[in-house]
Parts: structure tokens; sequence; C-alpha cells
């Protein structure tokens, strides 16, 4: 089995990564995780071609090199539009562009892209080898298995054929339909059942390309457990909740030391990154909304949620407002009450 973690260059770390999820992995977040942990690869938000190549490119794309190894999302179906904006994030630093093809908001689907695309692999396929035509960098795909009444075996081996038969470097499959009619994009994230055997069969049936898994993983146990069956494991809400399961990351899955010993580390490694946006007036719960699962488990945890989600929001809040708030968890890792 390919073993992308354990390769130097632009795909290392494919071995684990954090979802690109909407309103959450922005650059704030994904400056605290990179506290959490040097190996995992990290995701922008998806930004829509329109936004890339019309909007406040700066405010959209500009990361931290201290992110990397970072991957931007797109969302379109133009291929010129795709290979531009695809062009342009490289420009900014990206080690990866990742077409969506998987979200399943009302949004998306007016716009033909995202999970809607599912129905279109040829289309897929265009938009893939126009990007790889655009960049150096590595080009991605992430789907689901189908969507609403489509037969998951010929349709995501459709999508397979047509993304790697453009040049695709990699596809993340999200082990789970998408209903488009009937189902809210929150549901889309817990009802329609998952099926990890489907996407374990399409690693087999491509063992030379690389596939990641995503959907449903809740823990980095699970995920070695999948890097059994693919390439590569995505955790998204989990990661996101519960931040704190990210300094399992490197020892566990790459064999090396994280960059905190524990939480209580984490969130002093990140003060810097903390102060310098204070001083470019960036308010501080732009930051900690980020960092609220950070002590789950241990008692304190719930008053530091509840000083970081009032005296942390208010417009003088400051490092020392983090702090306060961090002083109210104890050391102890006991279990609390939710």
């Amino acid at each position: 089995m390919i073993s992308l973690g354990e390769q130097p260059g632009r795909l290392a770390g494919f071995r684990f990564s954090v979802a690109p999820m909407m309103d959450w992995t922005d650059r704030h977040c994904r400056a605290f995780h990179r506290v959490l942990t040097r190996r995992a690869r990290l995701y922008t938000e998806m930004v829509t071609t329109g936004a890339v190549l019309h909007g406040p490119r700066e405010r959209l794309l500009g990361f931290s090199v201290a992110e990397r190894p970072v991957a931007v999302q797109l969302g379109g179906s133009d291929p010129r539009e795709l290979a531009e904006a695809a062009r342009i994030a490289e420009g900014f630093g990206y080690d990866e562009v990742n077409l969506n093809v998987g979200c399943p908001s009302d949004r998306v689907q007016d716009g033909r892209f995202g999970a809607c695309l599912m129905r279109e692999p040829a289309l897929v396929g265009e938009c893939v080898a126009a990007m790889k035509a655009a960049v150096a960098v590595p080009v991605t795909v992430k789907c689901r298995l189908g969507v609403d009444d489509q037969d998951t075996g010929p349709a995501l081996d459709e999508m397979a054929r047509a993304v790697f038969g453009a040049g695709a470097d990699a596809l993340v499959v999200h082990a789970r339909k998408a209903w488009l009619q009937g189902l809210s994009p929150k549901e889309n994230r817990d009802i329609p059942p998952l099926d990890y055997p489907r996407v374990y069969e399409l690693k087999r049936a491509w063992p030379e390309k690389p596939v990641a898994i995503n959907g449903g993983i809740r823990t980095v146990g699970e995920a070695r457990a999948h890097l059994d069956h693919v390439d590569g494991a995505m955790l998204g809400r989990a990661a996101y909740q519960d931040p704190a399961i990210l300094l399992e990351v490197d020892r566990e899955l790459f064999g090396e030391e994280p960059p905190a010993a524990d939480p209580f580390e984490a969130v002093a490694l990140y003060e810097p990154y903390v102060a310098a946006r204070l001083a470019e007036g960036l308010r501080l719960h732009a930051m900690t909304r980020h960092m609220l699962g950070l002590f789950n488990g241990r008692p304190g945890a719930r008053a530091y949620r509840r000083h970081l989600a009032t005296a942390g929001t208010r417009p003088d809040a400051d490092l020392a407002t983090l702090r306060a708030a961090v002083a109210l968890v104890s050391r102890e890792p006991a279990l609390e009450a939710a």
C-alpha cells in the first residue's frame, strides 16, 4: 500500500488531514490546529471560483506559512474558471488544490457545483484536467459515494475513472451518499448511512492511486484502523469539536513527537499568533471560538468555555482574557460531565 504520509514532497501529510469545513477551518483555526500537529494536512473552507476571481483575494486566500502543509478547496464547475482560480491559489503558496464534489447545500446546487457534480463525472474530469494543466501542485478531488437514488457502485467508479483519468493526484471520499432532495446539509452529515467498505473496495480497484476516507471518524485510533485499507484518513467535526485529539496524530501516525505536550502548552504556543492578530485589530473571539473544546473532559472545562463565550467576546478581550479562561481548568485529566 502507498504510504504517502512517509513521503517527502507535496502530498506528505495525506496520511491524515483535517477536513475543510465551512465557517470553521479559517486561517485562525488552521493556525491553532498547527500547534497541535505538525504533520496533519490542513484545508481551507471551500472558496468558490467566483469569489477567488472577483473577491478580496487576500482575505479569502491569505494564510501563514506556519500553517503548511495546507490545501485550498475550490467550489466550481467551469474548467476555465477553476484553472484560473487554481493558478491564483498556487501563487499564494498552497500545497494542494482540492475540488469540492461533495457539499450538499442549496447554494452549491444552484451554482452547479459540490455534490450535484456526482451526476456529471465527465465534467469533473474536464475540471481536473484544466487545473492540472494550470498548476504544478497536486490537484485532488473530495466527493461522496453518490447522490439521491444513484447506485453507489457505478457512481463512485465512474467518478474515480473520470478524475484519475484526468490526472487527479488523489481522491478523498466521504463515505456517505448526499441526499440533495429531502435532507438539509446538517442532516446530510449524519443521516445517510456510512459505507466504509465501499471506499475500501474503491482503493482495491485503484491500488496505485492515493485514496483517503472521510466521514464519521471520531478518533486517531479509528483513523489508524482505516489506514489498513486506504492511504489517508480525514477527520472533520471530531477534530474541530475536540481538538486535543490532534495532539495524538504525530506520535500515533507518524512516529514523531507533537509540537505541544498537552493542551496547556498548545495554548502557550498559540499565544504569539493571537497577540499578533490582536495587534492588527482582530477581536479575540475570532481565534478563541476555535478553541472551545480544547479542554473537554477536564474539570473546569465548562467554566473555561463559559468565560470565553462571555468575556472572550467583548471588544476589549485580550490575552489576559484567554489566560484567565485557561486558569479555570484543572491540570488533572479527570472527566467532567458535559
